[in-house]
């Protein structure tokens, strides 16, 4: 038994739509809402028109593009604000930050203690015990300079 003959009514669909605003609520991802609108105006067109299953499944797969289309269209022309901006990027965060050199930088490079870990750092010489400032991060490697600089 195949759950497509469940979902040619619009109740159906009404449910589907209803199944997918719920589970991007207890799962926020700001993508199911979008495939929910596509199911619910699939349902109303199926209570105003006789439309059979296949047609109910083109409209809604045509549907489901473009709203996912307009919904990421909207959320690139209005994005939404962040108290933490720099939350889910770790190196930007230690940037101006003091950090002591625990392995002495010599040619360029060696390691400093950033709270309780350790990261590779770029920069000039500096002995170990030395207080340098994270100047740039890239690709886990943090650029410093002396603290006098």
């Amino acid at each position: 038994m195949t759950m497509l003959p469940l979902i040619a009514d619009h109740w159906g669909w009404l449910v589907l739509a209803a199944l997918l605003g719920i589970a991007e609520v207890l799962v926020p991802g700001v993508f199911l809402i979008w495939i929910a609108v596509a199911a619910a105006i699939t349902g109303l067109a199926a209570l105003a028109l006789p439309i059979p299953l296949p047609a109910q499944l083109l409209l809604f797969a045509a549907l489901s593009i473009a709203a996912v289309w307009a919904g990421r269209r909207w959320y690139r022309d209005n994005p939404v604000a962040s108290a933490d901006p720099l939350l889910n990027d770790r190196t930007a965060r230690l940037i101006g930050q003091t950090v002591t050199v625990v392995e002495a930088i010599t040619g360029g490079e060696g390691r400093v203690k950033v709270g309780d870990s350790v990261w590779t750092a770029t920069g000039p010489d500096a002995a170990v015990g030395a207080r340098v400032r994270v100047v740039s991060a890239e690709s886990g490697v943090l650029l410093v300079e002396g603290v006098g600089s």
